[in-house]
């Protein structure tokens, strides 16, 4: 029998989905990797620990090996890395009618794509404050936002059924300027990736080191700019003003506020100091779990797109390889990392 949703991932962003899902009505079915982690769900089911108090179900969870034959709508929560391996997993296996959504961290859905199709694959930008905290067990560090729409572009049916069936956890922003989403979070994404050199709390570390965060996140929005992508808000994070204070900015003649980048961290602090996760994922699969991050799959594109339109990211590049330096411990976490980021800013 095919599940009405499978979820390739189980870990922070698949499990609180599957979770969620269930529990609003909706026939789930999760595929993991990790045995230990499978069979703990199996035994216990899967629990979300959030701030109002402990949330959870009892989804059916299989390892790759004995998931179902048939797969109907996917939701893909795998690691940006495992990306192109997974989709190679799921395309044979994809209902003549089925479909697949990328619920992970960076720009996937082409190479989903290019295994499923651009017809049968659905952009989707997740920002949940989540952890894996054992076997089954996830922890929610504060509300986020989801957006869906279609990767060939607009709403449709499946993505609308999809948004009302995750009612449980909230309410999915219908989209059809995904990529706008995908893209600011890349630039958020920088400051949070940047803080994984310190072992120190995200916002106490990007209000210390403005200069160097600034920058960075203005090299990432330069290069989406440049893409034509209209950057979107969420949560707290305004990418406008992270864009060249002075300049006009676009399709307007306003000339964009030289205090713009200080007066959007304030907010951003503030609301990081709000909520009860303090340090990034990619500071928890450093330092806790001693595996390799997503991070160059993530900006990869980044960097590809950045050649592409002859913009420098010499800020972007230096991160990339000063957290790839950190996973193979060729260096310690320090803020000095942080310290050097605004002197190469400064230069």
């Amino acid at each position: 029998m095919t599940p009405q949703y499978t979820i390739v991932g189980a870990g922070a962003i698949g499990g609180t989905l599957a979770v969620h899902l269930q529990l609003g009505g909706a026939d789930v079915h999760l595929v993991d990797a990790d045995e230990e982690h499978v069979a703990a769900v199996r035994e216990r089911g899967f629990r979300i620990e959030t701030p109002d108090g402990p949330v959870s179900a009892r989804p059916a969870i299989s390892t790759p090996d004995d998931a179902p034959e048939r797969l109907g709508a996917v939701l893909l929560a795998v690691k940006a890395q495992a990306t192109d391996t997974a989709a190679a997993w799921i395309a044979p296996r994809l209902a003549v009618d089925g479909w697949v959504v990328s619920m992970q961290n960076g720009l996937n859905e082409s190479t989903i794509a290019e295994h499923v199709g651009a017809d049968r694959t659905v952009a989707a930008f997740v920002d949940l404050f989540a952890d894996v905290v054992g076997p089954g067990v996830v922890r929610d560090g504060g509300i986020g936002d989801i957006a869906l729409g279609e990767f060939a572009g607009g709403s449709s049916p499946r993505v609308e059924a999809l948004a009302r069936d995750l009612h449980h956890w909230g309410t999915p922003i219908v989209s059809d300027n995904v990529p706008g989403f995908l893209w600011s979070k890349l630039g958020f994404g920088a400051m949070l990736v940047a803080t994984a050199l310190a072992d120190e709390d995200m916002g106490d570390l990007i209000d210390r080191h403005r200069t160097g965060m600034h920058a960075l996140v203005r090299e990432v929005l330069t290069v989406a700019t440049a893409e034509g992508i209209t950057l979107e808000r969420f949560d707290a994070f305004t990418p406008e003003a992270y864009l060249t204070p002075g300049t006009a900015a676009p399709d307007t003649a306003t000339t964009r506020d030289s205090s713009a980048p200080d007066t959007a961290t304030d907010g951003l602090v503030t609301w990081l100091g709000a909520q009860t996760k303090k340090r990034s994922g990619i500071w928890r699969d450093i330092a806790v779990r001693g595996r390799r991050t997503e991070v160059p799959t993530q900006y990869q594109p980044v960097l590809d797109a950045a050649e592409r339109h002859g913009i420098p990211t010499p800020l972007l590049s230096w991160l990339v390889d000063r957290i790839t330096a950190l996973e193979t411990h060729a260096i310690a976490m320090d803020e000095a990392h942080l310290a050097e980021l605004d002197r190469l800013a400064a230069a």
